[in-house]
Formats: C-alpha cells, sequence, structure tokens
C-alpha cells in the first residue's frame, strides 16, 4: 500500500509541475457534490488509500495533508501511510488553516471547478489570497492525467418512479417550484436527488442511492432542460419527459447558461452545491446571479401522503427482514464461526427475501469488538474479524425499496455484557427514548433538540462525536438535507420529514454502541391548555433493541413504558409475518422488562 501511494503522490506532483501548480486540492466528490460517487470519481481513494465517505487531501511538491471528520479519525490512521500524509480533524483544523499556515506568496493551488462549490471556492480564495497565494481553477483534472487505469463513466438507464410511490406527478412539481420562483427567471439544478426528485426519475450510476447524474435548469415559463446523457434515455422515459422537459448531452449546459445571460435572465443558484465551473460559466454569461437555498429540497424532505405510507411500508418490510438476522445471530453467533462479512452477507439475504429489494441503501457496517468504536467502520476481507463471544457486535444498515429507503443500526451482545457496556448502553438508550418522546414547538431547529439524546452521556462524563440524526429521502439519499439533528444545524423540522435517530458511545479499542431508528415528524395532538401548535416524532423503524445490554435500574418509568409499548408494536407489526422459531424469538426478544 505504501509503496503505491508514495509512487501515486510523486506521479501527481510531476504532473503538477506540468500544469505550473505548486499544489493539488483533492476532495471526495464527483460533479454532483454526492456523498456517494462512481468509481470514476473515487479519486481521494485512489491517490490516498481513504475509504470513507467524506474527506479532503491538498498534496503540494513538498508536503500532503488529509483533512476528515469525527466519523474517521479512527479510520484514516489506519488506511492511509501517515509518512505520506499528514491527518487533521476537518472542523478543529480545516484545510483553509491549513492553507494560512503551509502555502506561500506565489504558490499556485490548483482545483477542479467541477468537484468544488462555489461556496468552497470562494473560501478557499480567500484563504489563499490571505498569503498572496492563489486558488487556480484547472481546465483537466491532473490526477486524471496519471491515474491511468481510471474507470469510464458509468452509463445506466433511467427509470421513472410511478406516481402510486411518488405521490404527485412531475409536472405537478414543477408547477409548485415556480410558484416560488418569485423574480427569478430560472433556476440551476445540481443536486441529483432534487432533479431525481423533481422529475419523478431514478438512476443507477451511484452505488447504493437511485439519483439521476444530472443537471437541470427550470425555468420560470416554458420547459425545463435536463442535461444527461442521451444513452440512458430508454424510451420510457422519453414519453415521461416530453410534456415537461427537452434534454441534452452534459457538454451543452455552457451554451444553454451562455443563453440566459444573453436574455439578461435572473438565474438562481445554491452555492452550498454548485459547482464552482457552473458559476464562473453563468459570470462569464453575465447573468444576474440570485444566490438561496435550492428551492426542491424543503418540499422533497417533507413527504406526502404517499411517501410517507410508503415509508411506513417499506420500515415494516425492513423490520421482518432484520428481526429474522436478529433471531440467526442470536443463535449463530455463540458458535465463534461468524465474521463481519458473514452477518452482513445474511442481512442482505435476508432483505433480498422480501422479493422488493432494489439495493442496499448504503455498504453495511458490520462491526465487532474493537471494529464497533470506529462509527463508519469498513469491513473488508483483510480487516474481517470473527464475532467474539462477550463482545459487542455492531450492524449498521440500511435498503432501498421503491416506496421507501430504510437505515437501521442495532447493537448486539454476544455472550455476556460488562456493568460498563450495560451503562453506556442504557445511556445511549435513554437519549435515543428522549429525543422520540419528545413534543417540540414549530420551528424547532435540530440543534435544538441534539443535547437531548447526549444527555445522558454527558452528565457520566462521555459523548460522540458525530451528528445525532440526519434526514433520510424516500427510495433516494439515506442521507438527505436539508434538516439534521446535530450541534449547529439551523433548518427548522417540518412535519413529514424523516430522519435518523442514532446517538451512540465509543471507546477506542474495546467497543462501540450505537442505536438508530427512523422517525417522521408530525403534527402532535393537542393537550389540555396547550396553547402553541406541537410537533412531535413518529417511530418508523420496527425491530428488537437487545435487552440483555439494558440496565433496567437506570431507566425512569416514562422510558420502561416507552421500551416495552415499542417492543409490543414490534410484535404485533413484524410478528404477523414471522412463524416457528422466529417468531418464539421475537417474543421473547419483546417481552416488557
Amino acid at each position: 500500500m505504501t509503496d503505491t501511494h508514495k509512487t501515486r503522490v510523486a506521479l501527481l506532483r510531476a504532473e503538477l509541475k506540468k500544469q505550473k501548480l505548486t499544489g493539488f486540492f483533492v476532495p471526495r466528490a464527483d460533479e454532483f457534490q454526492g456523498e456517494y460517487v462512481p468509481a470514476y470519481a473515487e479519486r481521494l481513494r485512489w491517490l490516498t488509500n481513504f475509504r470513507g465517505s467524506a474527506g479532503i487531501a491538498i498534496v503540494t511538491l513538498n508536503k500532503a495533508a488529509i483533512f476528515v471528520d469525527g466519523r474517521y479519525v479512527i479510520q484514516v490512521r489506519q488506511q492511509v501511510d501517515e509518512k505520506i500524509f499528514a491527518p487533521f480533524h476537518l472542523m478543529e483544523e480545516p484545510p483553509a488553516a491549513w492553507i494560512g499556515k503551509n502555502l506561500k506568496k506565489g504558490d499556485r493551488l490548483g482545483f477542479d471547478p467541477w468537484l468544488v462549490t462555489a461556496e468552497q471556492a470562494k473560501r478557499l480564495h480567500e484563504a489563499c489570497a490571505a498569503v498572496g497565494a492563489s486558488f487556480v481553477a484547472v481546465a483537466s483534472n491532473p490526477i486524471d492525467a496519471v491515474w491511468k487505469d481510471q474507470p469510464p463513466r458509468p452509463m445506466a438507464e433511467l427509470a421513472t418512479q410511478p406516481t402510486q410511490f411518488a405521490g404527485r406527478t412531475a409536472a405537478e412539481k414543477i408547477k409548485d417550484l415556480r410558484k416560488g420562483l418569485g423574480n427569478v427567471d430560472a433556476v440551476v439544478l445540481t443536486q441529483p436527488d432534487s432533479v431525481s426528485w423533481l422529475f419523478n426519475l431514478r438512476g443507477f450510476d451511484v452505488p447504493h442511492t437511485p439519483v439521476v447524474a444530472a443537471y437541470a435548469i427550470v425555468p420560470a415559463r416554458g420547459k425545463a432542460q435536463l442535461f444527461i446523457a442521451p444513452e440512458k434515455l430508454t424510451d420510457e422515459v422519453k414519453t415521461h419527459l416530453r410534456a415537461i422537459a427537452t434534454t441534452h448531452p452534459p457538454k451543452d449546459i455552457g451554451a444553454a447558461l451562455k443563453a440566459l445571460g444573453k436574455a439578461k435572465a435572473r438565474v438562481l443558484i445554491d452555492p452550498a452545491w454548485t459547482p464552482e465551473r457552473i458559476r464562473e460559466l453563468l459570470v462569464k454569461a453575465k447573468a444576474t446571479m440570485v444566490t438561496g437555498a435550492d428551492p426542491v429540497s424543503l418540499p422533497k424532505a417533507r413527504k406526502n401522503p404517499t411517501e410517507q405510507e410508503g415509508a411506513r411500508a417499506a420500515q415494516k418490510r425492513d423490520g421482518v427482514a432484520m428481526s429474522r438476522f436478529l433471531c440467526w445471530l442470536e443463535r449463530e453467533a455463540p458458535k465463534g464461526g461468524l465474521t463481519e462479512l458473514d452477518a452482513a452477507a445474511k442481512l442482505e439475504a435476508f432483505r433480498a427475501d422480501t422479493g422488493e429489494l432494489k439495493d442496499l441503501s448504503f455498504e453495511t457496517i458490520p462491526a465487532s469488538g474493537p471494529h464497533a468504536a470506529i462509527p463508519h467502520y469498513h469491513a473488508t476481507e483483510e480487516s474481517n474479524r470473527r464475532l467474539g463471544l462477550n463482545e459487542i457486535f455492531l450492524i449498521d444498515s440500511g435498503a432501498q425499496y421503491i416506496d421507501g429507503t430504510t437505515d437501521i443500526t442495532r447493537t448486539v451482545i454476544v455472550g455476556t455484557p460488562t456493568p460498563e457496556m450495560k451503562d453506556r448502553f442504557t445511556r445511549v438508550l435513554k437519549g435515543m427514548v428522549g429525543l422520540t418522546m419528545i413534543r417540540f414547538p414549530k420551528g424547532t431547529t435540530g440543534s435544538q433538540l441534539d443535547v437531548l439524546a447526549r444527555q445522558h452521556l454527558w452528565s457520566a462524563g462521555l459523548d460522540f462525536d458525530h451528528g445525532t440524526g440526519h434526514g433520510v429521502g424516500a427510495y433516494l439519499s439515506v442521507h438527505e438535507g436539508p434538516a439534521r439533528i446535530n450541534k449547529s444545524d439551523r433548518t427548522p423540522l417540518e412535519a413529514g420529514m424523516i430522519l435518523s435517530n442514532e446517538p451512540g458511545f465509543y471507546k477506542q479499542g474495546d467497543y462501540g454502541i450505537r442505536i438508530e431508528n427512523l422517525v417522521m415528524v408530525h403534527e402532535a395532538k393537542p393537550v389540555t391548555g396547550g396553547e402553541r401548535p406541537m410537533l412531535g416524532f413518529e417511530t418508523l423503524t420496527l425491530a428488537p433493541i437487545d435487552r440483555r445490554l439494558i440496565d433496567v435500574a437506570l431507566l425512569s418509568d416514562a422510558e420502561r413504558k416507552w421500551l416495552d409499548a415499542y417492543h409490543a408494536r414490534v410484535l404485533k407489526e413484524v410478528g404477523d409475518h414471522l412463524e416457528g422459531d422466529e417468531l418464539a424469538w421475537l417474543r421473547k426478544a419483546c417481552a416488557p422488562l
């Protein structure tokens, strides 16, 4: 690994000299800024061997650094050679700070303007300018020049998302979008899940995320324009789009943006997601740019009644598969022969048995013992570990069904837990339950609720270094904005939003705990004397929580009642689809505390 990546860095540096650059900025991104990217866009992995879903490297002619968030601070040191790349915490020591310390007057830090957002580019331009350096957009990516066996761009055909699952036609969605444009003449959409949702399309170029890799321009009047490789368009998709959009090869977007400038159009872009190259083209076209949030994000996040029903059906189906898996795991794991990859494969098989599985919603995280202390552990043939007796096993997984996307984490004990394990598990459980039970006024943000998931860990001097919850799409991305539950998010939660509720605890080198259910924001029933409209959470996920890891003495009466009621619901809704030993196991797993 070391020699290979040392050679690759050397090749990159030679190419930088050819392009008269001092360094190069390498994000883990494709042209659509998605969390999951096709193989050709895995430039960061190719260069560094880092396999996480988020990260950035900066390589200069004599230094190299890699930046990751709190999920990956352990993983990055295991996968990347620190003799080549110095690791940094993305939030505590961001790239802009590194630039300030390591670049000097006259240096030229290159970047690919398709892989960096307009917002990022502005921030990094300023960081470079502060030391007299420049942030330079390159015409061709230097990594592509030296990556000789770079995979080709995928060309999977698109599919339509039927109205019976989407709930509304694409024409209806576009009409609503236009109503909210105000004095804007057109909006440029660059997020694949926004394009997919708006046009009721699904794509299959990206692993685990059925989004369309396309940009769109939606004018205030007239047909929308969709920029996508023509090879991906089936006759069915062409018929579906005919009345609402024209289709164009991706290379034609420059001409379309130029036409907007010629028409003196006011064009809305979201700088947090729009590639810097598109902003540059609009500037060159002399269009009037209006910056604001992607106008599809909120309507997409507020699931309509059809999408809500689809989510409930998908979660029940997934709960049956998950319960069958947990039954199997409890029987087989103590025998000592199971590995992490065995467990992941078996869970996928149970999901496939439903007959409805389209794909996993992300690569399953099956983490035993010390691996569970790595929040986004990646199991490989090299790291694959047997599930040990008296060890914790954490499995974070999800599925894509045509009616909904799932994401669930369960932590179980193989054998007997230690008192410390039970204490930590129960504190995590209390946080998850407390967040689930809360009622909150309209306008409340995820950052205002985040403390509920952490309070019982904080009281013991503990915490976890990731967000408590992320949005989830409707047969789209398992990580969906704009709302989240974390220490800083400012997006108000609204009815119909689906989010994860997943506090955790991680003891490095020993074990990790995470309990994750998906919840949906709904209108809460009024209470006597109440004066304000309130919201609450409906739990969607249906699978047992390991009672063997609970210290019942730490639970309040309200928490015990919630858990007993939850398990009674799981037994009723999932148990109807099980029989024999599996049903007997579920009855035991869901017994009152």
